[in-house]
């Protein structure tokens, strides 16, 4: 089994531990959606609550229960397995059908809205998501946790990729090497996307941590692209030049270079070049100490852009530890 490699972190750790996801109101994810639905059109689009659910298997549920295929019915983003989240389905019912969803209401799954809407859910179609999040029976320097708090709020974290990306242990990125060396064939189209997102989570992260090692955190390099909000970027590898100079390209390409056959192999795949910021900042962060059961129980509220890791915020404050679960490929992750 591969093993992910230990990305640096922005600032210095506290030392502080914590558990995470003991139960699944500890995880509470409320997507922030992009539109909302018009009344009326060929979709049916439900705001579910989930607990204990991965998006997945809730779209499948509805497909069933519609009598539908499951390329009809849409969501924004998949949301934790472990966790309370609310999220957006829409399901394709042209012909006027009109069920009522609340039938299938059940431990794992709750329909809070049903209302028709002129567009399928697509991925991506959302602002981001709000997290409420409990660190349970916290141990260590309180005063340490306070001053990354307060780091965190006010210069932001590393936007890395999170663990989900990469799948339990890495395996993802050794599923990605093995499809695009050619040892094995992925018909799947899902776990194909997935494969080659953790490739190229992984070169990404790879560029963000060697800014962080020679002390560029919050600095910028000769030669850097930025966004449309003025972030420095790095990039999502594919095919075209890295449209970097300078200092900036020397060090995304040596990093390139470390990995040539993932990165040719993802150009291959027909991936086009693309760019991420390299930091995120936690909007409306805020956080109370709570006695819990065991101890100092911290409770973290924030929101975050649509495809940025809640986990890449928390590794910023203190480590954590989750109880053991079955694995699962990148059904998991927030988006």
């Amino acid at each position: 089994m591969s093993r992910l490699p230990e990305w640096p972190t922005a600032y210095p750790l506290s030392e502080a531990r914590g558990t995470l996801k003991t139960q699944n109101d500890d995880f509470r994810v409320d997507e922030l959606p992009l539109a909302m639905p018009g009344g009326e059109g060929e979709h049916v689009w439900l705001h579910i609550e989930k607990n204990g659910a991965n998006t997945v298997w809730i779209a499948k549920r509805l497909a069933e229960f519609a009598g539908v295929k499951e390329m009809d019915v849409g969501f924004a983003g998949m949301k934790d397995r472990n966790a309370i989240t609310r999220q957006w389905f829409s399901v394709y019912l042209p012909k006027g059908q009109n069920p009522d969803f609340s039938q299938m209401n059940d431990a794992e799954m709750t329909v809070q809205t049903q209302a028709r809407h002129n567009k399928k859910l697509r991925r991506g179609d959302l602002l981001g998501n709000r997290f409420v999040l409990r660190l349970r029976d916290v141990q260590g320097d309180v005063a340490a946790v306070e001053r990354n708090l307060q780091l965190v709020r006010d210069q932001g974290v590393p936007n890395y990729f999170g663990e989900q990306r990469f799948g339990h242990d890495g395996n993802n990125i050794e599923s990605g090497r093995a499809m695009l060396a050619g040892e094995i064939r992925v018909r799947n189209p899902s776990k194909k996307s997935i494969y080659l997102s953790a490739v190229r989570s992984l070169i990404f992260n790879e560029v963000l941590a060697e800014r962080i090692r020679r002390g560029l955190w919050g600095q910028s390099l000769a030669g850097d692209l930025t966004d449309e909000q003025g972030q420095v970027t790095a990039p999502l590898w594919g095919r075209g030049r890295l449209a970097t100079t300078d200092d900036a390209l020397a060090l995304e390409s040596e990093v390139a270079g470390r990995y040539a056959d993932l990165c040719d192999g993802m150009e291959h795949a027909g991936l086009k070049q693309e760019r991420r910021a390299v930091a995120s900042l936690p909007h409306g962060l805020s956080w109370e100490w709570q006695q819990g059961a065991a101890g100092q129980d911290l409770v973290l509220t924030f929101s975050l852009p649509a495809g940025y890791y809640a986990t890449s915020v928390i590794r910023e404050i203190m480590q954590t530890q989750e109880p053991e679960r079955k694995s699962s490929d990148e059904a998991d992750a927030v988006e």
